[in-house]
């Protein structure tokens, strides 16, 4: 590189000195269009803006909107794709589950980890009492005062009474400040998922529940089976 060009790189260009350099190479804009939409090129037309200038304008501002708009939609697509391998993994722990407990571990791993819960609970219902880390076997008359959240089969989202709360997190109960319930359904209720939040507003009861319906469904397949399996009964 000779002086005159690293003077040129390392100094500020004068108006004069770009003027002089568009002017040695008029094809410049031709392999740089893309300047073309930042300039701002006005025509002369007294008081009054120019029928070009005006169409210029606003197909300046058309092309910011659109910008914004696709970098919008990628940003959406990333994050679908995220979510999306997020599902998977728990879908395919969950469907790998053999027993109750690897049931549990794949629900606390997944909710807790990936989609930032603070405490899971499974509750299913058999004929026995069984308390296990997260997941508790017992009668169904022993939920009774769970059941109001039980009745629509559908997920429900918000703050929970301080004895819903209870019975659903036990120990935790008095961190939990949101959470979602999911009814497990396999032609009867056979037990609900509670997913606790430390936040009061990580759960709202305006949110959809597209995604918890799913897990629900999931879930509960795979709870009947295992709970069908004679080494998983209770006594």
């Amino acid at each position: 590189m000779s002086n005159s060009e690293k003077q040129v790189t390392t100094e500020k260009l004068s108006r004069e000195q770009v003027a002089a350099f568009l002017q040695k190479d008029p094809n410049f804009f031709l392999e740089y269009q893309y300047l073309l939409e930042v300039l701002a090129v006005p025509h002369p037309s007294g008081a009054a803006v120019s029928l070009v200038e005006r169409q210029s304008s606003l197909l300046k501002d058309k092309n910011k909107m659109l910008t914004v708009h696709l970098s919008d939609l990628c940003d959406a697509a990333r994050h679908n794709d995220t979510q999306f391998e997020k599902t998977k993994r728990m879908v395919l722990a969950l469907l790998d589950a053999q027993t109750l407990d690897d049931l549990g571990d794949a629900l606390e791993e997944s909710l807790c980890r990936d989609f930032y819960g603070d405490a899971t609970s499974l509750i299913l219902f058999a004929d026995n009492q069984l308390t296990v880390n997260n997941r508790r076997m017992m009668p169904r008359e022993m939920a009774g005062i769970v059941e109001p959240l039980m009745l629509s089969c559908e997920p429900s989202c918000g703050n929970l009474s301080a004895a819903e709360n209870h019975f659903l997190f036990e120990g935790r109960s008095s961190l939990i400040q949101s959470a979602a319930v999911i009814p497990l359904v396999q032609g009867e209720t056979i037990g609900l998922l509670g997913i606790g939040s430390y936040d009061a507003d990580y759960f709202q009861s305006s949110q959809g529940t597209m995604f918890l319906s799913y897990v629900g469904e999931v879930l509960s397949r795979v709870a009947s089976r295992i709970l069908q399996q004679p080494s998983d009964r209770p006594d």
